[in-house]
């Protein structure tokens, strides 16, 4: 066996030595600060905005595009309906993958799969031991976070708006009141005369 001289780890993107000074760690594999980027829009990530997929690393917005539940509303911003799965975006769908059918109506309605109910946010089944109970409904514990920020969730911590759910921070911000005084703390709210 050689010894590996000079040579550290392997750069997950580019596959070349990675030294300490340009290192970022993530789940066990390193990479450069400059391919530390979303395999589809190039953004630079940081800990708080990586999305992995298996080896793959995507900023939250494209591997919600790509992995993230399908139609009405989701991905686009409210009122636009489209079929883009986010080949726009350059984001290619495997062919040989294991298919998964999409409920398309699975953020309205849990529905029974196969004797389980089905999880809200990606309509696949919900056994017990990976059910958390939130707004009424079964999720998995890993699709137990928030719509808006990806944020994992508790039952004390959720706040529920038409069958999805949001941490209390996300849904202040978009349900919450509105005006002047809103969200400056307690006892900020100013009365006018």
């Amino acid at each position: 066996r050689m010894p590996n001289w000079g040579g550290g780890k392997k750069c997950g993107v580019c596959q070349k030595a990675v030294y300490f000074a340009e290192e970022v760690q993530c789940e066990g594999n390193s990479f450069h600060k400059s391919c530390f980027l979303c395999m589809v829009c190039k953004k630079n990530l940081d800990s708080t905005t990586v999305a992995v997929h298996g080896e793959e690393i995507y900023c939250k917005s494209c591997y919600g595009k790509k992995y993230g539940p399908k139609g009405y509303g989701y991905g686009q911003g409210a009122g636009t309906l489209s079929t883009d799965k986010g080949e726009s975006l350059g984001i290619r769908y495997e062919e040989g993958q294991p298919h998964r059918p999409l409920n398309p109506n699975a953020a309205r309605m849990a529905q029974k799969v196969g004797g389980a109910d089905g999880c809200p946010r990606c309509g696949q089944a919900v056994y017990a031991a990976e059910k958390v109970i939130g707004a009424g409904k079964s999720w998995h514990k890993s699709c137990f976070r928030c719509a808006k920020c990806g944020k994992s969730l508790e039952s004390t911590t959720l706040a529920d708006k038409d069958g999805e759910i949001y941490c209390k921070g996300c849904y202040a911000k978009n349900f919450g009141p509105k005006g002047f005084g809103f969200g400056q703390g307690a006892g900020a709210l100013i009365h006018s005369q």
